[in-house]
């Protein structure tokens, strides 16, 4: 598509509900970078969980309509708006967050939001950087305060965020156990930083478990669908341990006793909720993370633009994550 055009393919949202509600346009307007913003030519966008559920409108935040979806993109610089001196038309970018959507042809993002792409990633690559590696670094350290030395579990090791948490935390020295739903997801955890797996569809994975950690138990478990596995959690934590609730899709029934006996944590993590300084810390430990060269991030499903619906329905519905989702452009 020309740069000079004025419209783009864009997915617009009308109305909350499933993924029929995602529709692709072909005459949105290109949006225009105003002061401290940058307009970017997006080349993929990861899909995280959260727009699901945003879409849905079951989410607490609830954006205004129409709204087009998507904050991890990666792809060039188009152009820039007013006071903008870190980039420049060309460079290749990753975001954190979208003003106008990801899920488009261009996008704009504020210019604090972007971040450097290095050359040794492709733009599959960068679109899985984002919301992933910056919730993982805020569950283990800025909410969940992981040492090294420590063990950390991470329940739904092989999306995005799930390998993530795996890579910074064997690079941060903890001992990090991982569960996925397939032997290949399996076989990715223990690429990717976890030194045990386990398949979370064995009826006793979680002995499997106990056996490894030993009678101690884990310290840290960062649970990507609390509401089916928090009250196996709070059997699995150490003394002390802590639960990072970083996924939920319900509601769940668990005893408090069970946080009583070991003075164990359950905390909630979001990321919409760092303060600057925070977001300014995890962009600096991915940014460290890229050039050391164990930030390696892993694409998963890749689909067109035409088929998000049908991503929207795999991230929820499919039958066990490796890597992270992305939208091709």
């Amino acid at each position: 598509m020309a740069a000079t055009r004025n419209v783009m393919r864009a997915v617009r949202v009308f109305e909350f509900g499933g993924p029929e509600v995602l529709k692709l346009q072909s005459d949105v307007l290109v949006p225009v970078p105003k002061e401290n913003q940058v307009l970017i030519k997006v080349h993929a966008c990861g899909v995280n969980p959260v727009e699901t559920y945003i879409r849905s409108g079951t989410y607490a935040r609830k954006p205004a309509l129409p709204y087009t979806p998507g904050s991890d993109v990666a792809g060039v610089i188009e152009s820039v708006g007013d006071h903008v001196t870190a980039f420049k038309k060309g460079d290749r970018v990753f975001t954190l967050e979208t003003l106008s959507g990801g899920y488009a042809e261009y996008a704009v993002a504020a210019a604090n939001r972007v971040f450097p792409l290095a050359d040794k990633l492709d733009f599959r690559q960068g679109a899985a950087i984002g919301v992933p590696y910056f919730t993982a670094y805020r569950a283990l350290f800025q909410k969940g305060c992981a040492k090294a030395g420590e063990s950390v579990l991470v329940h739904g090791a092989s999306g995005g965020v799930g390998l993530a948490t795996c890579q910074i935390a064997r690079a941060c020295g903890l001992k990090v156990l991982g569960t996925a739903g397939t032997e290949e997801g399996m076989n990715v955890i223990l690429r990717n930083g976890a030194h045990h797996a386990f398949n979370h569809r064995d009826p006793n994975y979680t002995e499997r478990i106990k056996a490894c950690t030993g009678p101690g138990g884990v310290d840290i478990i960062i649970e990507m669908l609390s509401n089916v596995n928090l009250d196996t959690d709070l059997q699995l934590l150490s003394c002390a341990g802590r639960v990072m609730v970083v996924g939920c899709r319900g509601r769940i029934e668990i005893n408090p006793r069970d946080t009583m006996s070991k003075e164990s944590s359950i905390i909630g993590v979001s990321l919409f909720l760092a303060t600057e300084e925070e977001r300014h810390e995890c962009a600096t430990a991915v940014l460290d993370g890229i050039e050391a060269g164990w930030l390696k991030p892993v694409v998963g499903l890749e689909y067109p633009l035409e088929k998000v619906a049908k991503a929207h329905e795999d991230i929820i519905c499919g039958g066990g994550a490796r890597g992270k989702m992305v939208l091709l452009l």
